[in-house]
């Protein structure tokens, strides 16, 4: 690890974020909808509660959008888990040698 990086990881908000990536990036995603959605239908004339319905709306499509981004990190894992081989070892007890009588 360079030492850029452990800078980086020592600022709280970027520190908080290496560990929550995904929560971090759902945050990041959900700001970035409303605000669009705040720009472009400013102008419509809808009422607080559609105001709160579209935003929570926003919200839960952008956790559902790093949600699916996420199984594709779960099946890099999961590829990365079954490359790995192992080699079984057998052990050899009293009762399986036989001796000749």
């Amino acid at each position: 690890m360079t030492t850029q990086e452990q800078r980086l990881k020592r600022m709280p908000i970027i520190g908080w974020a290496w560990v929550h990536p995904r929560l971090a990036a759902w945050i990041v995603l959900s700001i970035g909808m409303v605000v669009l959605l705040v720009l472009e239908a400013r102008d419509v004339g809808l009422l607080p509660t559609q105001w709160i319905a579209l935003i929570v709306a926003c919200v839960l499509v952008a956790g559902a959008c790093v949600w699916i981004i996420s199984w594709e990190d779960t099946d890099e894992e999961d590829e990365a888990a079954e490359s790995v081989t192992v080699t079984p070892t057998t052990t050899t007890t009293t009762s399986d040698i036989t001796t000749p009588s």
